[in-house]
């Protein structure tokens, strides 16, 4: 297995340390926090260790309430709130230095049958024909202050390979749509319980910054501020994340200093697989401002 993807399953390999407790690593990754996507996947998978696997998650909603220390580990606190004929409820508090950074709330659900319906997947071209993001990233390096440079050409347990190209660094404004395939690059042969929490960790990415793109306004940009409010996903039907998915952002509003993303994640077969929506921090100080 490469090395990269077992730091990743090292991460999400969580340590039990009571009926309802549980402790995950953390790693630092060039920002100046945790990484969002990993606590809300740690949470997720602390949750549903202790749901029947027969009842998957099929909805979460979380907050980002502190900024998370890459130093210390963080201790998942899990609350069984329900569990019901037809549908389990868990919630969480993310702890690091006695209080809580992040929370979350988790319903499970027997598999049933029903209704059914969905959106059609965009006609995009195939991941095999697009360019990697570490090719493009390659193209970019130079243009980046030189203490990012490290972090930004290391290699990712995750392969992104966007629809349209875009450039992280430019100023210029554009549309607020954002579509990339994506997964992780060697095979997770593990539950769907973790392929859940994996593409929870994965829904992160990005896509704040859908919101970010008729702005010009960018991550690298000293003056501007960013942060994750707060994430929700519904999860439709089976997928792998070590194979391709589609994930389409788009961002419909933007104001008082937050904007709004939606997502729809697809398989490569056109299934939807999840939809996910999420509120962030976009604070632009002037250029003249000591934050």
């Amino acid at each position: 297995m490469k090395a990269p993807v077992q730091e990743l399953l090292h991460l999400f390999d969580l340590e039990q340390l009571e009926d309802n407790l549980f402790r995950g690593q953390t790693q630092a990754n060039g920002q100046r926090s945790v990484f969002g996507g990993l606590v809300a996947g740690q949470a997720l998978l602390a949750a549903s260790r202790t749901v029947p696997e027969e009842r998957p998650v099929h909805s979460l909603h979380a907050y980002f309430l502190r900024p998370g220390d890459f130093n210390v580990p963080i201790v998942y606190d899990v609350e069984r709130i329900r569990d019901g004929k037809s549908f389990t409820t868990r919630r969480v508090k993310a702890i690091q230095h006695g209080r809580p950074i992040f929370s979350l709330a988790a319903s499970y659900q027997v598999i049933e049958e029903g209704a059914s319906h969905q959106a059609s997947m965009p006609e995009v071209p195939a991941p095999e024909t697009l360019d990697t993001d570490q090719a493009i990233r390659m193209k970019l390096v130079e243009r980046l202050p030189e203490q990012y440079r490290n972090d930004f050409l290391t290699e990712r347990p995750v392969e992104f390979r966007p629809v349209t190209p875009l450039d992280p660094i430019s100023s210029e404004p554009k549309a607020p749509v954002r579509e990339v395939w994506f997964k992780v690059i060697d095979r997770v042969d593990a539950s769907p319980v973790l392929h859940r929490a994996l593409l929870a960790y994965c829904s992160d990415f990005g896509l704040m910054g859908t919101a970010m793109l008729p702005h010009g306004m960018n991550f690298w940009q000293a003056n501007t501020q960013c942060a994750s409010i707060d994430h929700a996903m519904w999860f439709h039907n089976d997928f792998r994340i070590d194979e391709w998915l589609l994930y389409r952002s788009d961002s419909p509003f933007a104001g008082g200093a937050r904007g709004m993303n939606f997502g729809s994640i697809y398989r490569q077969d056109g299934t939807l697989v999840a939809s996910v929506a999420q509120e962030g921090l976009i604070r632009q100080h002037r250029s003249d401002s000591p934050a």
